[in-house]
Order: structure tokens, then sequence, then C-alpha cells
């Protein structure tokens, strides 16, 4: 696995949510009160990660977020196209990976702490 498959598996996983994400648990399945799966204080940090990521993957694909995320899909339609052709990449699109992170973060920040209020 290289780091082209690295970004592009990580930027898969923020840009397309699952498709159960919106789906309500399975009746029958293990209970999440249950002391085998954790304390309600595990779980309620996993939903604050969840609308972290949400959030950041909301802006990512904001206006806000456009130029960088732009560069970054431009970067690995290279990086892809030198991998089909080549057989490796000459680049890769580390940097533009950070500003598009950074500028999904800058832009979450006030949303996630807004609802902390």
């Amino acid at each position: 696995m290289g780091i082209t498959d690295f970004f592009t598996d990580v930027w898969e996983t923020f840009a397309n949510p699952a498709a159960d994400a919106d789906q309500p648990p399975v009746q029958g399945g293990s209970s999440t009160q249950s002391p085998a799966s954790g304390t309600d204080e595990e779980s309620s940090e996993e939903a604050e990660v969840n609308k972290q990521d949400a959030a950041k993957g909301e802006c990512a694909e904001s206006k806000e977020c456009h130029g960088p995320k732009h560069h970054y899909d431009e970067c690995a339609q290279r990086v892809t196209g030198q991998i089909e052709n080549d057989g490796k990449a000459k680049e890769d699109c580390v940097e533009e990976f950070f500003h598009l992170a950074h500028c999904a973060s800058q832009c979450a920040a006030p949303k996630l702490f807004a609802q902390l209020k």
C-alpha cells in the first residue's frame, strides 16, 4: 500500500460517510449498556468524535475549502495517472492533504465549540 493509497482511503472515509451511519441500531444485538461493550462515558466520546468528523467532512466540501480541495483533487489525479502509467508516483499529495485538513479543521472548530455552549 503506497502513500497515495493511504491518502485516498483517508479522503474517501471523510468524504463519503458510511451507508449505515443514519440507520438505527439493529434490535436483538448486544446492548451498548452492557459492561462488555464499555461505559456510557465511552459512548458519549464516540458521539463527539462523530460530530467532529461530520463537521470536518462538511467543511471540506464547502465553498470555504474549495481551493485546497481543488488542489488536492488535482494532485490525487496526477499521482493516480503516474501510478497507472509508470507503476510508481513521482510525487505525493501530503502538502495538499494537510492544507485541506487544516482548512476543514479551521472551518469546523467554531461550529463544534458553539455546540458546547
